[in-house]
């Protein structure tokens, strides 16, 4: 099999993937899209777009939506999202039956008057086809299928509704369902949605007690997937408010590395295609950019941590499948190869960098900090941490003048993944460069263990002292095989140290003694789940097994306080109260928040050997 074998496989049959829309479905290949829109008559209000976590419009704009994701299965055999707007409550559910499309919609809470409940009908992403009304319904023509849409509801007009194709009103004032295919019977529509929905909660009740999590996980990475038409490919960006802010989709580096390590245990297609599609945006230059939006703007002076090997290693010990190492092993490699000649001082620890690049027309991102300290940081993932104030970056390396724990532990994971990989697809010829490579980090690492406070620090490169700002990342030490015993208990000393690090929620992504941590503000203080996970992921090689299990324990209960609460997969969260909705620069539904559950679901056994060598 080949990577676009598996797309033509996967691309096919109802998907939520339109991207401006969580109530719209769309038929692939041919395109033919379903997208629910409510008409209120109290004001006059028109929803025609619903997505999870919009904020309040301002003062004369329509009212914004919240919607409350609820389960998504996968491969779209049952879906189910609620949503309140305009003082009414409303519940969709859908499910897929031998390709056909069913849809339940029961309101919940309406106004007096019921609101008009519209069905629109259309072709997205330019294919070819056309929609027309009948007496009976919709009717959709392309060279590639025919599809019917009908409706148990009652036919009601209201040429005001501001609508440019074919669609179907009627009037909510009770449950209503439509399908695809054939007549439409309430009944026989609820039957199969409730047989749906039991296949799917026979097939999660194999996780047990965690079955809350892998669903939350699911849903995250289910509603969160869209169709990218210009490269003809599915991807996971972080969220869809992200992406419709971008032109369509983005991309972020370790982001979506993450996002194909979460899709492992339910959807191998979705797996594979977030781990193939970040690597597809690797520069000419051998790395793989921090983003790259719809509209064709990427960090091409920047990267981002190198963690997409130590992803696909994962991936192949859950599936097991040589091709997609081989498809992506190359670039990987060279990847690699990048971060040894553009980050790696002479002592063999990495600095964060930004390289010199010519100034483009992009937006703030591709401009702002090009060269400079800021561009660095960004590079780290961590944008705005403490860590990185007020240090220098040196013109003529691109670097930041701070030798990096947390970047060097993780080439270190980086070199140590390709060697795995590298004897299963049998590269040997290239393990001695990685070895080396790899050596030359754990030497470096050396550099940055200050035995007093018996702790791995970010060491300045102009001055040569010890950098005492400190954050989960110092831990990305234990990733090399040189943290002995002794050492691994005295590191964890700090981890349940209450001035740095301990506390009720955690881990803060600066320590509690820090001045900036107070601030609360994005990467200076709040949790945020890579952070856990990668520490968790680092814990899996040492005999610190009291730390792994009280850290799962902790990531566990932070998320289910918002997920419970809100239906929410936040970005980060309040390492003072646990909450994600407290800030503005959270985003609510962003799928990297699950690896909260990804942490929970390993630790008890759901995710078997996670960082563990393939052949010990």
């Amino acid at each position: 099999m080949t990577y676009e074998d598996l797309k033509i496989e996967y691309i096919t049959g109802w998907h939520t993937w339109n991207v401006r829309s969580v109530l719209s479905h769309v038929h692939m290949p041919d395109g033919f899209a379903l997208n629910l829109a409510l008409k209120e008559y109290r004001e006059g209000h028109y929803l025609k777009e619903t997505l999870v976590g919009r904020f309040p419009n301002e003062y004369g704009r329509e009212p914004a939506e919240t919607a409350f994701p609820g389960v998504h299965a996968f491969d779209d055999s049952y879906t189910e999202m609620s949503f309140t707007w305009c003082d009414m409550e409303i519940k969709v559910e859908s499910a897929i039956w031998e390709d056909e499309l069913f849809l339940m919609i029961t309101p919940l809470k309406l106004q007096r008057q019921a609101p008009m409940l519209v069905l629109e009908g259309g072709f997205l992403w330019g294919r070819p086809g056309y929609v027309e009304r009948t007496k009976d319904g919709l009717s959709a023509h392309s060279a590639a299928k025919e599809h019917t849409v009908y409706t148990s509801g009652h036919f009601a007009e209201d040429n005001n509704i501001p609508v440019q194709t074919a669609f179907l009103s009627i009037t909510l004032d009770g449950p209503t369902a439509f399908r695809t295919g054939g007549p439409c019977d309430l009944s026989h529509v609820r039957r199969v949605i409730d047989t749906c929905r039991k296949r799917h909660t026979e097939l999660t009740e194999r996780f047990g007690e965690m079955r809350d999590l892998y669903e939350a996980m699911e849903s995250a990475l289910s509603w969160d997937t869209v169709y990218d038409a210009k490269n003809d490919r599915v991807i996971s960006p972080v969220s869809r408010l992200w992406s419709i802010s971008s032109g369509g989709y983005v991309l972020f580096c370790w982001d979506n590395f993450f996002a194909g390590f979460m899709a492992v245990l339910g959807s191998r297609e979705l797996a594979y295609s977030n781990l193939r599609e970040i690597l597809n945006e690797q520069t000419k230059d051998g790395f793989v950019p921090n983003f790259a939006y719809a509209t064709g703007q990427c960090s091409a002076d920047r990267s981002q941590p190198p963690v997409g090997s130590a992803m696909l290693l994962e991936v192949y010990r859950i599936y097991r499948e040589k091709w997609i190492v081989e498809e992506m092993y190359d670039g990987l490699l060279a990847w690699n190869r990048w971060f040894e000649t553009h980050r790696m001082n002479e002592s063999g620890a990495l600095c964060y960098g930004s390289e010199r690049i010519p100034v483009r027309y992009g937006n703030y991102w591709e401009t702002e900090g090009v060269h400079a300290a800021f561009g660095a940081a960004l590079e780290s993932g961590l944008d705005n941490s403490p860590m990185y104030d007020d240090i220098p970056f040196d013109e003529e390396t691109h670097r930041l003048k701070l030798e990096d724990v947390g970047l060097t532990g993780l080439y270190i994971l980086d070199c140590r993944s390709l060697i795995e990989l590298a004897r299963v697809i049998g590269r040997e010829k290239d393990i001695a460069g990685l070895q080396d490579r790899l050596l030359r980090a754990r030497r470096g690492l050396e550099h940055l263990w200050d035995e007093e406070s018996g702790f791995y620090y970010n060491r300045r490169t102009d001055t040569g002292a010890f950098s005492r700002r400190i954050s989960p990342t110092n831990f990305y030490a234990l990733f090399s095989p040189d943290v002995t015993p002794q050492r691994q208990r005295r590191i964890a000393e700090h981890y349940y140290d209450p001035e740095e690090f301990y506390g009720e929620w955690m881990l803060p992504s600066i320590a509690r003694n820090d001045p900036a941590f107070p601030d609360q503000n994005y990467w200076r203080g709040r949790i945020w789940a890579p952070l856990n996970f990668l520490v968790y992921l680092a814990l899996t090689g040492t005999s610190l097994s009291n730390v792994q299990h009280d850290l799962a324990r902790k990531s566990a209960a932070l998320f289910r306080k918002e997920w419970t609460e809100h239906r929410h997969v936040h970005e980060n969260y309040s390492a003072i109260t646990g909450e994600g909705c407290d800030s503005a620069n959270s985003d609510k539904f962003y799928h990297w928040g699950a690896l909260l559950c990804v942490i929970a679901m390993a630790d008890a056994g759901y995710i078997r050997d996670l960082g563990r060598p393939l052949t010990e």
